[in-house]
């Protein structure tokens, strides 16, 4: 893959160019000129667009295609597509599909079905067999295999002593470990944020208590083994100053907040749209004031879509019945840019690959290309026709974003 491409405003801090509008020359999917103005001798392919930007490549940390089992929702090739379409040269897949996630075979399979794509699909093991909390998985194998971390997707761990023992294993060969911070036990049958919101329109309501709980006792179980954790998509303001706190004693710690908890508080939920029912619940303005405070100073590592495609038989539904879960990569970088500066909204969107095992690539010459490009200005009603997912349950749906993703040039491949 030979391309030229022009005028391209570079964001990339890692890079000698940043900040500058040069030209830059791929060949063969190798960087091998960065500089002013490029003569195009070769007549390659030229890429030319309004008001190009050019960064590294976004990363998702958490994303769910359904495949295999649940191809309705979404297949992995189509889901890979989205992602491209969406800005992602890398994406972190969840396990739960059926059969879930938690052997060797399940993860050489996803693999498989990905390869030869632009994108790079990194699974992301059952921490425990089928991911129901009782026994650990294959951890190891499925290590051997290529997974990059292992979580219950949406399912939290109960037994204390089951967390304890896998972060001592997964320790022994740098395994990340994943806990879904909730406890069920005070969750209860809630459907959203507990708040006045719940008590004016009728719905039974989850405690900011639930996930506060179950950080503080994983926190304690971390610091006790030693062990490497992630704790994905917080959602409340007392889940940000437990985990910088606990950052402040050099506890191998990361986490991420999904984008939809940055942007919408439960006050959205008075119409009862079941698109707005999302796992951890929407919470309340004060809570997204300290999650974006917390993205700002580090605090929080990353940013996700958590992108979860469920078909309209589960999500058009009573507000009650209706499966907790949106799709988020197509409207990621614009949601996100729309409530923070370009260059923090890439910063964060590059974020997250070393902390899973994946190399960063910078913009610089000798490298290989793994960019993604995108106009930061465009302002767009977010609508069906930006949908490229099989499943169509977007939680940004009519709502007002600024910037959009071109596409990818990574794997030495072009998705425009």
């Amino acid at each position: 893959m030979n391309v030229l491409i022009k005028s391209a405003t570079i964001l990339d801090s890692k890079s000698d160019f940043h900040n500058q509008t040069l030209d830059i020359l791929i060949e063969k999917g190798n960087i091998t000129n960065i500089s002013k103005r490029i003569k195009n001798t070769n007549n390659y392919k030229e890429i030319q667009l309004d008001n190009l930007h050019i960064s590294q490549g976004w990363f998702d940390s958490s994303v769910c295609f359904g495949e295999p089992g649940f191809e309705e929702r979404e297949t992995i090739v189509n889901g890979l597509k989205t992602a491209a379409k969406s800005g992602f040269t890398s994406v972190a897949l969840n396990a739960n599909t059926n059969p879930v996630l938690d052997t060797n075979a399940d993860i050489s399979f996803v693999k498989n079905m990905a390869k030869n794509n632009a994108v790079s699909l990194h699974p992301i093991g059952a921490l425990t067999k089928n991911s129901q909390g009782k026994d650990l998985a294959e951890l190891f194998d499925m290590t051997n295999a290529g997974a990059v971390a292992f979580a219950d997707y949406k399912n939290s761990i109960s037994n204390p002593n089951l967390m304890k023992i896998a972060l001592q294993y997964a320790s022994s060969f740098n395994g990340l470990v994943c806990s879904f911070p909730q406890e069920n036990n005070i969750a209860g049958n809630g459907v959203m944020n507990e708040n006045i919101t719940s008590t004016t329109i009728g719905l039974k309501g989850i405690p900011a208590l639930a996930e506060e709980l179950h950080i503080a006792r994983d926190l304690f179980i971390l610091e006790y083994t030693e062990g490497k954790l992630h704790i994905p998509t917080i959602s409340t303001a007392k889940s940000v100053g437990l985990i910088r706190e606990a950052k402040k004693k050099k506890l191998d710690l990361s986490c991420s907040v999904a984008i939809h908890n940055l942007v919408f508080s439960d006050e959205v939920l008075t119409g009862f749209d079941s698109n707005f029912k999302v796992s951890p619940p929407l919470r309340t303005k004060e809570d997204i004031d300290a999650l974006i405070n917390g993205v700002k100073d580090g605090t929080i590592d990353m940013v996700t879509s958590d992108h979860n495609p469920l078909d309209i038989e589960h999500k058009k539904l009573e507000f009650d019945f209706a499966l907790n879960g949106t799709i988020g990569l197509e409207s990621a970088f614009g949601a996100l840019n729309t409530i923070l500066p370009t260059k923090t909204t890439v910063k964060i969107l590059t974020k997250g690959k070393e902390r899973f095992g994946i190399k960063n690539t910078s913009v610089n010459v000798g490298n290989k290309a793994d960019l993604t490009l995108f106009n930061p200005d465009t302002i767009y009603k977010f609508s069906q026709t930006d949908i490229s997912s099989k499943s169509k349950n977007a939680i940004f749906k009519g709502h007002t974003l600024k910037g959009k993703a071109y596409g990818i040039i990574a794997n030495n491949k072009i998705i425009l």
